[in-house]
């Protein structure tokens, strides 16, 4: 099974209230999950960290025993060169998001990280933004 993923990372401020969102897809397009979640006072940087993290946890939870390949789409240019081995991580407070999900990728046999302009990240941001006014 090939697995399609669109996540997102929310706040409002920078740190401040923060939650992500996320898609799981088939290869043919069919809905298989989604998900929204408030995480409390984040960066938004950490928030879209903890999308692909919750995404790639749910997989590996749901899907692990099936799985052929995963592709990951974030609007975040950032999230999608470093978790590709494109950028550097700088940042020390998200070496430890950015090691839990290198062991997951891994496990589940290698994810392939796209960047997407936040258009064609539509429904990832809308549960991301459900999420943060829900809370």
């Amino acid at each position: 099974m090939k697995l399609i993923i669109f996540t997102d990372g929310a706040s409002r401020g920078n740190p401040g209230h923060a939650s992500y969102g996320f898609t799981i897809s088939n290869e043919d397009g069919k809905l298989l999950h989604e998900s929204g979640k408030y995480i409390g006072i984040a960066t938004n940087n950490v928030a879209e960290y903890m999308a692909v993290l919750e995404a790639l946890k749910y997989v590996k939870e749901k899907y692990s025993k099936d799985l052929r390949s995963i592709e990951l789409f974030a609007d975040s240019k950032l999230v999608a060169e470093q978790l590709s081995g494109r950028y550097k991580v700088k940042s020390a407070h998200l070496k430890p998001l950015i090691g839990s999900i290198k062991i997951l990728v891994l496990e589940l046999g290698g994810v392939l990280f796209t960047h997407v302009p936040r258009a064609k990240n539509a429904e990832a941001d809308r549960l991301a933004n459900l999420a943060l006014d829900s809370r």
